[in-house]
């Protein structure tokens, strides 16, 4: 095989036959982490264990992780750290002590860590962003009201794909006059 049609990952791949890249959302990483019994706790594990593969080798597949918490350290068990580890690019707002902005930057950064701790509580929006190469930037994320985010949502629901494997793991509701219909009534968006 000739080296011009060698793809370390999807980006090297012509635009005709690139696939879609996925990003894959975990809201509240330490909901994850809880567990009450053992049989818990081996599902725990799976899943961590699946989240670090994914981290892992996702990448070169255009599959990307965007793992979010308030707190994301070993307190939550085996495995956490190792897959903090694996996510290149941080974020953090504001936070109240430098445990946690050495939580995410601390391996990656001392001056974003710094920088994280000196956001005043004032300033909403301002937050550090660094990468792997040790880089960072300070970044004003907007304010998106929660009306704006429904509304953008019922106009693109559309675009869902219908993916009959994760039909079980979609929360039932109840009385919806369409499986395709909006949530909810778009509105205008106020500030």
């Amino acid at each position: 095989m000739p080296d011009a049609e060698i793809a370390a990952d999807i980006w090297d791949l012509p635009d005709n036959i690139r696939p879609v890249p996925v990003v894959v959302l975990v809201d509240e990483v330490a909901e994850l982490a809880l567990f009450a019994s053992k049989e818990e706790e081996k599902r725990r594990d799976r899943i961590i264990t699946a989240l670090v593969r994914l981290a892992q080798l996702g990448r070169a597949a255009g599959i990307y992780l965007e793992i979010c918490g308030q707190r994301f350290g070993s307190e939550l068990g085996k495995g956490i750290t190792m897959l903090r580890a694996q996510l290149t690019g941080r974020t953090a707002h504001r936070v109240n002590d430098e445990t946690s902005a050495n939580m995410a930057f601390g391996d990656i950064s001392p001056d974003a860590v710094l920088a994280a701790i000196q956001i005043p509580a004032e300033t909403r929006g301002i937050a550090i962003a660094g990468d792997s190469t040790g880089g960072w930037h300070r970044i004003r994320a907007p304010h998106t009201s929660l009306r704006q985010a429904v509304n953008t949502c019922n106009k693109y629901a559309d675009r869902t794909p219908e993916v009959p494997a994760l039909a079980p793991f979609r929360p039932a509701a109840a009385a919806l006059p369409s499986a395709r219909g909006p949530l909810s009534k778009t509105a205008p968006a106020t500030a």
